[in-house]
């Protein structure tokens, strides 16, 4: 019974597609409401696409064109993650708003400083040649290189939203110098993130230049894809190591792979890729990167600890008990401009 006064709770009909986050319906349901929760990640298409035909709520990572115009009905679609770029917005209902969720700064931000000390000190060679029966150390072959500390390196942000700021406080933290470009330079700084030095996009080969680790954290659109291309590679110190957490097609992968293999920039560490693995595709890359050495590669999954679902499921849910009791949404995400404009 509800109490006097207390506001109308409507109950809603939410579709649940994406399977990570299924993991973490304790989260998703904590309030008890009236709801009809629909744990549809493992249904068949039909019965999913009939499922999504009644849904008032839709949690997911990817929407695609059949599923939006199906969920004809649905009044929010709650993105996942952070990106939105799998929602079919030219499909999706005019009333429909979208939503996402972050919480996987940290863990990214930890990936980028592990990844940057395993290029910087050649861990994986170094694993390899131990595992062979190798000891090579700068006291058994002059040819090993003394490795740098962190606070010896210039790390170079291509973006400075919510992973590029928590990339530069931890980095500042250990004594990194900080350097960044974002669209507006002038905009108010993240809190806690001194950057030595900050320019716009226009700036970007003066950043690669002057950057011993480049790290792209840049969201995948019209104006970034391919940003790093050959030309942005060759501003690039011979010793710079890039490390990739944004999106694969942000950097140009045909220009990547030639100056890994080349050794006209140090190393790279891959996350994100250029597409999903397909038949017996992995990594999912049209070129052969797992055969190169100066790479550490890992299956995007940087930003995949524990807690980043929790507190991604507890945003999504009261979300859905925001739009329950008729209040305003957070974390809604503009709609893309139609293409041609």
């Amino acid at each position: 019974m509800e109490e006097a006064g207390a506001p109308a709770v409507e109950s809603l009909r939410i579709v649940v597609t994406d399977p990570i986050i299924s993991r973490f319906a304790d989260q998703l349901i904590y309030d008890g409401g009236a709801h009809r929760w629909d744990m549809a990640a493992a249904w068949t298409p039909e019965r999913k696409l009939d499922a999504l035909a009644g849904a008032d709520v839709v949690v997911c990572s990817s929407l695609s064109p059949a599923e939006a115009e199906t969920a004809s009905k649905v009044r929010l679609v709650h993105v996942t993650g952070a990106g939105y770029d799998k929602i079919s917005f030219p499909q999706l209902a005019a009333r429909a708003l979208v939503a996402n969720t972050f919480h996987h700064a940290r863990p990214i931000a930890e990936h980028v400083l592990m990844v940057t000390l395993m290029l910087s000190r050649n861990v994986a060679a170094a694993e390899r040649a131990l595992r062979r029966g190798e000891w090579r150390t700068i006291a058994t072959d002059a040819e090993v290189p003394f490795h740098p500390v962190l606070a010896d390196l210039t790390l170079g942000l291509v973006g400075l939203g919510s992973i590029g700021a928590e990339v530069a406080r931890v980095a500042g933290l250990l004594g990194m110098k900080v350097r960044a470009v974002r669209r507006n330079p002038a905009a108010p700084l993240p809190d806690g993130v001194r950057p030595d030095w900050v320019g716009g996009n226009g700036q970007l080969h003066e950043l690669l230049a002057a950057s011993d680790v480049v790290v792209v954290t840049v969201p995948l659109d019209a104006d970034t894809r391919g940003m790093i291309g050959g030309p942005e590679l060759s501003a690039m110190k011979a010793t710079g190591l890039l490390i990739n957490v944004a999106r694969g097609p942000v950097v140009d992968q045909s220009a990547l792979y030639g100056a890994l293999k080349e050794g006209r920039i140090a190393g790279a560490g891959i996350d994100v890729w250029w597409g999903l693995p397909s038949d017996g595709v992995v990594p999912p890359a049209e070129l052969p990167f797992a055969e190169l050495e100066n790479t550490v590669l890992t299956p995007h999954h940087s930003g995949h600890a524990r807690i980043t679902f929790e507190r991604r499921a507890g945003d999504i849910a009261a979300n859905i008990g925001r739009l329950a009791r008729g209040e305003d949404l957070v974390n809604l995400v503009a709609r893309p401009a139609p293409a041609g404009r």
